[in-house]
């Protein structure tokens, strides 16, 4: 009877286990969605020109755990971002990631590929202050100086396979 009681117990704590991860594995933006997300933001943006709505936290631009963020690639500044506005107007060439390196300068390579470019970096996840590995799909918004990107942390997908990926859509 005892062993029972444990096997329920066990089983239910496995159960409850396996639906947290669900729940979390949910939350996750993919790649795919990224992508998804990033190329319509660049549409709307070719669209009509307007910035703010990338600056709105509660916005369909924001969702799981990621969001867009704009690039004035003629000014060479971050000019848009709905979770971190103090990185509003900063330089990309003097913003580091957490190893010290520069990452956004890659950025307006978006403007000259189709298919747009994937940029990684090292950056803290929302609440804490190591980096983490990030990679951001980034996209060129026609007829504007703008391209528009959202990031995913992720320490398997390599950068080629990113980009391979994107190219074959």
């Amino acid at each position: 009877m005892k062993t029972n009681k444990v096997l329920v117990v066990l089983g239910v704590a496995l159960l409850a286990f396996s639906l947290t991860n669900l729940v979390v594995a949910q939350d996750k933006a993919t790649s795919q969605e990224v992508v998804a997300k990033v190329k319509e933001a660049a549409s709307k943006l070719s669209k009509t020109g307007d910035l703010a709505q990338f600056n709105q936290k509660q916005s369909p631009w924001v969702w799981k755990d990621t969001y867009i963020f704009a690039v004035d690639c003629d000014k060479k500044v971050i000019a848009a971002h709905p979770i971190k506005p103090e990185l509003i107007g900063q330089d990309i060439m003097s913003l580091k990631d957490t190893k010290g390196n520069t990452f956004l300068g890659a950025s307006c390579e978006a403007t000259k590929r189709p298919s747009g470019v994937w940029v990684e970096y090292w950056w803290p996840k929302p609440g804490e202050k190591e980096g983490f590995r990030k990679v951001s799909y980034i996209a060129n918004a026609p007829n504007t100086p703008y391209v528009v990107g959202a990031g995913i942390y992720d320490d398997k997908t390599t950068v080629a396979e990113l980009q391979e990926m994107t190219a074959a859509k």
